[in-house]
């Protein structure tokens, strides 16, 4: 006797019949279809084994369901792309979601390099200096009222140019006298120290930090010696062509200060007038 040969599912005989092996086992056609095919996502029917199967992230179409989501061409064999469970051609993804260039207006196609700055994009190609007309690409820009602007253009049409360097000034920045500095330019006439952001001040229109100033320009104090800047509210007391600072206008002898008192002075010393009664 001749041995059987049947479908694994139903036991049909596969004598003269169309089967399908699965996992070694044979299946008719219909058991085949009825255990094993896919759902077409579009038309919801099995794919069956006489259809080709397109998958896309665990989702199968039949080729003649495989089209784009919008304009209903056939996505097989091209390019596509994915948005919000729908499946576009390129073309209509570009139309509804890509960004369109800022200088062109024309869609920046999906794949194309694009420069974006502030949620404003551009071609490439497009993203050029307002001055010169050339592509910005990679190098730094500066941008002024809505215009983009390569830094050599800028500075020379824009920028300020520092009093001391003569170099343009491209951030921030010190204002002195009405004129621009260079942070780092706008230092002590004397030590050469950086002024910016410290107190200072100035003699025959040059300036100077206080240290400087007080060492080369400030009275010194007949008492201690040391600079009277007369800076800030300091107070001093002035007798004679000599100066003194408030704390240092003491007694010689008794050290009773004299600041609003009556005193008397003995060659380069001043003296309260008790001590002072017997000159």
């Amino acid at each position: 006797m001749t041995e059987r040969f049947d479908c694994h599912h139903c036991n049909e005989s596969l004598y003269g019949k169309k089967y399908i092996l699965k996992e070694e086992n044979p299946h008719c056609v219909a058991c085949f279809e009825e255990l094993y095919a896919n759902t077409c996502e579009e038309c919801g029917t099995p794919i069956g084994c006489d259809c080709k199967d397109l998958s896309y992230k665990d989702r199968h179409w039949h080729e003649g369901c495989f089209h784009c989501s919008k304009c209903g061409s056939s996505l097989v064999d091209k390019p596509f792309a994915a948005k919000e469970e729908q499946l576009l051609c390129t073309d209509c993804y570009s139309n509804e979601y890509s960004s369109k260039c800022q200088e062109c207006k024309k869609t920046i196609m999906p794949g194309t390099r694009k420069m974006e700055y502030k949620g404003s994009s551009w071609h490439e190609t497009c993203f050029t200096c307002q001055r010169c007309q050339q592509p910005i690409g990679t190098k730094s820009f500066i941008p002024k009222e809505n215009q983009n602007f390569c830094v050599p253009c800028y500075e020379k049409q824009y920028a300020l140019q520092c009093v001391q360097c003569k170099k343009p000034i491209t951030t921030g920045g010190v204002t002195y006298r009405e004129q621009p500095w260079h942070k780092e330019c706008f230092v002590c006439t004397a030590c050469k120290k950086q002024l910016s952001g410290q107190r200072f001040t100035a003699r025959d229109e040059f300036p100077y930090c206080l240290t400087c100033f007080c060492d080369l320009y400030a009275k010194k104090c007949a008492g201690c010696t040391n600079p009277i800047s007369g800076l800030g509210g300091t107070k001093y007391i002035s007798f004679e062509e000599r100066q003194w600072h408030n704390d240092c206008f003491n007694c010689k002898k008794c050290s009773l200060s004299l600041v609003g008192r009556g005193f008397l002075t003995e060659r380069d010393d001043i003296l309260c007038p008790d001590c002072g009664k017997d000159i």
